[in-house]
């Protein structure tokens, strides 16, 4: 009876180890005040849905071995409601309280950004897709269905969190209300302000009541706090390097007083395929954190280590150039930390200069983990579409139906329609939403693509013949008055020759969440055709290495069931990251699905640094 006694007496204390105030956090008299003492917070932004679970507590001791106090994350809503009414707090690089505690064990503080949008370069600025599927559902706005959605979130998630308060012992001293709210403000001009007040107060007073007891924030461009301040909610400047500007509009909207912070100071800079690798100079970090530390600015690198969008998690935005602009698989961001974990230079200046400014010792920098190059894994099978086409039930429709009406997600959608009648002209796939490979007969006749504004294609289909039409999903649009545009898949009528072609539509789904099964299909490879490649390779010893995608036209790949995300040939990314933790000694597994297959492949490598900078010709 005493040892069960002991055992439930160990396990409450465990369960209280987060209920017993240990510090405390405030802002008054325009301070942030740790324990009732001015504090400068000095906070690097990383995201663990970006991350290997396994490398977290390696990555946060880099933050603290940069000299950095404190951590912050955005919370994505989509990655941890899986399926409609289906949460995951517990799996892999989902445990969010894992990650916390981690922090909190390596003497960090926390931040958490929870939206419900965060933008963030991630597919649907975090918002589950199915959200779009409610026609009476309007995102970001004073709509009851989605502030329904968004209370069950912000209570799921603080269900999580509460006890990891500043206010209950653990590390949390802020959490943000809404992202980025101003510049939505200043996009839906179609809104009333007030109306959009209604909107953004009602979110904070969702956090409030679900148990937030640590102070609210938001983040905004310091030309858009009008719109993005809420009252209660301390504000903070985005991208400011401009002192007296920023203690400014701070003042202006805070009562006269600070703090100042700047929630996202950028050293690095999103990326796009087919476009430019952008980069940020260590010369020009330096210069601007130096002012910010000498006239007692707060900040938040963002990011201080970018990571991976592992599977579909990539979100797009665009410009008057591009209907859409895809983002990259990896988030390396030209960051401190790099993707793989590595210290860059600029990691190193960062560090030098804390270090001469720090009242303690910093933590010697954490080894980085092993890398290895595999020069050839052989591709031993290679299995055609169609044949798991044949597999798979599809959904007829009179006319081409969305991904959302597919209830589908991500990945692909085939579209196919036999013809009794010959019909040749232009094809039309204005509504083409993403990337689409058109076959005629099994023969590839061409591609269209939405970066591009690449929607027409001459088409000739003879009698009695198939029309198939393989659509990608490139990722949903996550920052900009377009986000309520999302839908995928093909959203508006085929043409060809100025007639809309109905009746008889055929739509096969591949989600490719997951890795497929190729067991029971036969070898077959065609040029132009979509096709799996699987190989297997043995090592001896195992480490972060990066998949060599240069020879390959566009697709994903899954290494021993893992989603490493998507590449294409446009570059400037030519590499596919595969951390370590990932690979086993013996046997392991590839699977490539490879949608243009313009060259046929035997083998594909990996090499021990990344290539991230290498922009093709338009293709």
């Amino acid at each position: 009876m005493k040892r069960i006694t002991l055992i439930f007496l160990l396990l409450g204390l465990i369960g209280c180890a987060y209920a017993q105030p240990k510090h405390t956090f405030a802002i008054s008299d325009g301070n942030f005040l740790y324990d009732g003492k001015p504090v400068q917070i000095h906070s690097g932004e990383m995201h663990y849905a970006r991350i290997p679970h396994e490398y977290w507590k390696h990555r946060l001791q880099m933050v603290k071995a940069m000299g950095l106090n404190t951590v912050a994350t955005y919370v994505f809503w989509n990655h941890h409601e899986t399926a409609p009414g289906v949460w995951d707090f517990e799996t892999g690089n989902r445990n969010l309280r894992e990650f916390i505690k981690l922090a909190a064990a390596e003497g960090l503080m926390v931040i958490l950004r929870p939206g419900p949008y965060a933008c963030a370069e991630w597919e649907f600025g975090g918002y589950p897709w199915w959200l779009v599927k409610n026609p009476e559902l309007v995102i970001r706005t004073n709509n009851k269905p989605f502030l329904d959605s968004c209370n069950v979130y912000i209570s799921k998630l603080i269900d999580q969190v509460r006890d990891l308060q500043i206010t209950k012992g653990g590390p949390v001293i802020m959490i943000q209300a809404e992202n980025e709210f101003g510049s939505y403000v200043a996009q839906r001009k179609d809104i009333p302000l007030s109306e959009h007040k209604i909107y953004s107060h009602a979110i904070k007073d969702q956090l409030l009541k679900a148990g937030v007891e640590v102070p609210l924030f938001t983040s905004d461009g310091s030309w858009l706090f009008e719109g993005g301040t809420i009252e209660g909610a301390m504000p903070t400047a985005n991208g400011e390097d401009n002192i007296d500007n920023l203690k400014k509009v701070v003042n202006q909207y805070n009562g006269g007083k600070g703090p100042y912070m700047v929630a996202e100071f950028y050293p690095g800079w999103l990326d796009h395929w087919a476009e430019p690798f952008p980069k940020v100079s260590t010369e020009d970090v330096m210069k601007q954190m130096v002012k910010y530390l000498d006239n007692g600015v707060s900040f938040n690198f963002y990011m201080v280590h970018g990571g991976t969008n592992f599977g579909f998690t990539t979100g797009a935005n665009y410009d008057k150039n591009h209907d859409i602009q895809p983002d990259m698989t990896s988030y390396d961001y030209d960051a401190p930390i790099g993707e793989a974990g590595w210290a860059t230079p600029k990691y190193t200046a960062i560090r030098e200069e804390l270090k001469k400014r720090a009242s303690n010792a910093l933590p010697e920098i954490p080894a980085a983990f092993s890398v290895i190059s595999i020069p050839s894994i052989k591709l031993s099978k290679v299995v055609d579409l169609a044949s798991l086409k044949e597999k798979v039930k599809p959904v007829s429709n009179d006319n081409p139906l969305t991904f959302e009406d597919l209830d589908q997600g991500h990945g692909y959608v085939l579209y196919s329609r036999k013809f009794v009648q010959p019909i040749s002209g232009k094809l039309e796939l204005k509504g083409l939403r993403d990337f689409a490979t058109v076959y005629v007969n099994g023969e590839k006749a061409g591609e269209l693509n939405r970066y591009y504004k690449n929607y027409t294609m001459d088409i000739d289909i003879p009698f009695n013949a198939t029309l198939e039409i393989l659509v990608e999903n490139m990722g949903r649009i996550n920052y900009g008055s377009e986000i309520i545009h999302n839908l995928k898949g093909i959203i508006s009528p085929v043409i060809i020759n100025g007639i809309e072609i109905t009746g008889n539509w055929q739509m096969y789904k591949f989600p490719l969440e997951t890795k497929p099964d190729l067991a029971a299909f036969k070898s077959k490879n065609t040029k132009g055709r979509p096709v799996f490649y699987q190989g297997s390779f043995t090592l001896n010893k195992t480490g972060d290495t990066f998949l060599d995608m240069r020879n390959w036209g566009k697709g994903i790949v899954f290494v021993n069931g893992h989603h490493l995300g998507r590449y294409w040939s446009v570059g400037p990314q030519q590499t596919l990251y595969v951390p370590g933790v990932w690979l086993k000694k013996g046997e392991n597994e590839i699977v490539i699905f490879e949608q243009q297959n313009d060259i046929l492949q035997t083998e594909v490598s990996s090499i021990a640094t990344p290539i991230l900078e290498d922009l093709k010709e338009k293709p």
